[in-house]
C-alpha cells in the first residue's frame, strides 16, 4: 500500500536509522530525508535516503509537506534531543510519533509528539504519555500511570498503578516501581533498581532496594540547560 505521509527523521546516529526502519516498515510514512547539522554529516546518504543539513533542510522539504521526527537518544538526560525538538519545531515542522502496531495502547491512551513507542509495550486504561518520551521494547506501564515530557526508558521496565515519572528521567532496562510512586524529575534510574517509594528531583537511585547516590545526576550526565 502507498504512504500517506512524508518524513524527515533528524538525526544520522543509531536510534536515527532504528526510527528509519520503524517508520518505514510500520507506519503510515515515507522517509524522505534525514537531517543533521552539516559539522555532523559524514556521508550524502543514509539507508538510502539524502542527508541535509538542518540550516537548509526547509527548503527541500518544506514543513508544509512533510513532518519531522527528532531521532537523538537520552544525551544530558534527554537535553539533546529536547533542545532539537524546539528548533525543529521552530522551523515550522509538524513532530510525528512512532507507536508500534506491536504494543498494547488502550483506548484512553493520550500520548504527546515526538513519541517513540516500540514493540511489546503495554499502556494500561488511563495512562497518559508526554512530549518527546521514548519507550523502547517490552515496558509495562500501569493503569492511571503518567509520563511526563523528555524521558528516555529503556526495555522491560514495569511501572505499577497510580505513578509519576518526573520531567527528563531516564530509566534503566528492568527497573521497576511500586504503586503510587513519584519519580523527580532529571532522576536517573539505574538498571534494575527497584523503586518503593518516591523519589527527589536530580537524583542518581541504584540497587533492591534503590537508594540514592551522593552524585547530582544532572552532573554525572553532563547536563547543559
Amino acid at each position: 500500500m502507498g504512504k500517506s505521509k512524508a518524513l524527515v527523521i533528524v538525526g544520522n546516529g543509531e536510534i536515527a536509522e532504528m526510527a528509519f526502519e520503524y517508520f518505514t516498515h510500520d507506519s503510515d510514512y515515507e522517509v524522505a530525508a534525514f537531517s543533521i547539522g552539516q559539522e555532523y554529516i559524514t556521508a550524502d546518504t543514509l539507508m538510502g535516503r539524502p542527508v541535509a543539513p538542518l540550516d537548509a533542510v526547509a527548503g527541500s522539504y518544506p514543513p508544509d509537506r512533510y513532518d519531522a521526527f527528532v531521532a537523538i537518544g537520552d544525551l544530558q538526560l534527554n537535553r539533546v534531543r529536547r533542545r532539537q525538538v524546539e528548533a525543529t519545531k521552530a522551523m515550522g515542522y509538524r513532530l510525528a510519533s512512532y507507536v508500534s502496531s506491536r504494543a498494547f495502547v488502550w483506548r484512553d491512551v493520550a500520548i504527546g509528539e515526538n513519541c517513540f513507542i516500540l514493540e511489546h509495550n503495554v499502556l494500561q486504561p488511563f495512562t497518559s504519555v508526554g512530549d518527546n518520551v521514548t519507550l523502547w521494547s517490552g515496558n509495562h506501564i500501569g493503569h492511571r500511570s503518567v509520563i511526563e515530557d523528555d524521558v528516555f526508558m529503556a526495555s522491560h521496565v514495569v511501572v505499577s498503578g497510580f505513578c509519576r515519572l518526573g520531567r527528563s528521567s531516564f530509566f534503566g532496562v528492568n527497573a521497576a516501581m511500586g504503586p503510587h510512586v513519584s519519580v523527580g524529575a532529571d532522576n536517573y534510574i539505574g538498571m534494575g533498581a527497584v523503586l518503593t517509594a518516591s523519589t527527589e528531583p536530580d537524583g542518581i537511585y541504584q540497587g533492591n532496594p534503590a537508594e540514592r547516590r551522593s552524585v547530582s545526576a544532572k552532573r554525572f550526565c553532563r547536563v547543559r540547560e
